[in-house]
Parts: structure tokens; sequence; C-alpha cells
């Protein structure tokens, strides 16, 4: 299955999320399908690709919980 999730980066202490595509088996830092934003809970700051994100979700992909609540935002 494929999933829209959270890949964290970033330095101890300075974590940033990049917004990905990825299967639901691989792990949460493995390799990902497609890069489409990024969340900086720090910042607040969102970056969303949003047509790329509904071309994704119309394709059979399923948002996370997270990245859910990142895109009502």
């Amino acid at each position: 299955m494929i999933k829209l999730r959270l890949k964290k980066y970033g330095r101890k202490g300075q974590i940033s999320y990049r917004i990905v595509v990825m299967t639901s088996s691989t792990k949460r830092d493995g390799r990902a399908i497609e890069e489409l934003g990024f969340y900086n809970p720090r910042t607040k700051e969102v970056n969303i690709n949003l047509s790329r994100i509904k071309i994704r979700l119309n394709q059979g992909a399923q948002a996370t919980p997270t990245v859910e609540n990142l895109l009502k935002k």
C-alpha cells in the first residue's frame, strides 16, 4: 500500500520532516518514491505541493493521520 507520511531529517534538537510518498512496508527514514513538501514543527512552517498530493490521493494513496492534519491547515 502507498502512503503519504512524514520522513524525519535534520540534526538533533532541530528536527524537520519531509512529506513523502512511500510504501507502508518501508522504514520511516527509508527511500521515498516522491517528496511532496516539508514541515518544520519548531517554526510551524509548512510547504506542500497540493497538486501532486491530490494526484497521489486519486491514485489510491492513503495519508497518515498526521499528514491529514497538516493538509487541513
